[in-house]
């Protein structure tokens, strides 16, 4: 059988960016606005812990600048990619970068610990794949797998029985069609995270709903477009 592979738009001219790579520069602010919004509040101070490629190249094409503007709220194409450092000096924000082994991951990773304007430090590892695509592979102390692609749904809760049919019914009764579903466990009874990719944003009286079930810690929604609700995890 011939099997031939089939090509995207973007596969062929790569993705609308400021920058000299894809992977580099256009996956990296991907990586660091999607970081944003899982923070859930204004961020104060980002340590970047940059593995790999990322770790030796960034400077030179500007992965550093790239990660600063996502965590800005930028996307790929935004003129003020290139002064994103001055920017984020002027918002006050403390930012480090450093080399650092990830372990056995993607070659372009990056772990950001943020600190909120609460104290809280928020965590979010991501890698970016190619073209302008990444994964992000954890938050915090959990493995997750989410390319952000689509709107996405985090939430937290305790491993028992009832809590995904509960969770998925009130998406069926939004019409809220899943297109992925994962759930991350590290030990049986103990805490979940369920990951929902959508083809539709949530509105905000179903993630109301849903925040109040029963064995829910917090949630995360994370919309395609520049808007952002979410809510912290609470234990």
């Amino acid at each position: 059988m011939n099997m031939q592979k089939k090509y995207g738009i973007f596969d062929i001219i790569g993705p609308v960016m400021i920058g000299p790579s894809s992977s580099h520069t256009a996956g990296a602010a991907r990586i660091g606005r999607i970081a944003r919004l899982i923070a859930g509040s204004e961020v104060v101070k980002a340590d970047f812990i940059l593995h790999g490629s990322f770790s030796k190249t960034y400077r030179g094409h500007g992965t550093d600048r790239a990660l600063v503007a996502g965590l800005l709220g930028m996307l790929p194409d935004d003129d003020r990619l290139r002064d994103s450092m001055d920017l984020a000096m002027e918002a006050g924000i403390s930012i480090t970068f450093r080399e650092g082994s990830l372990g056995d991951v993607h070659p372009n990773t990056v772990r950001i610990d943020m600190t909120r304007e609460d104290g809280e430090i928020v965590t979010v590892t991501g890698s970016s794949i190619g073209g302008g695509a990444v994964l992000i592979t954890r938050i915090g102390d959990e493995d997750v797998q989410f390319t952000g692609n689509y709107p996405t749904l985090l939430i937290t809760h305790t491993d028992a029985p009832g809590v995904v049919a509960h969770v998925t019914r009130l998406l069926y009764e939004a019409c809220i069609n899943i297109a992925f579903m994962s759930v991350f466990r590290s030990q049986r009874g103990k805490d979940a995270t369920i990951i929902f990719e959508t083809d539709e944003n949530i509105p905000e009286e179903t993630l109301e709903k849903l925040k109040a079930v029963s064995g829910v810690g917090g949630i995360r929604f994370l919309p395609v477009s520049s808007d952002s609700v979410s809510y912290p995890v609470t234990t």
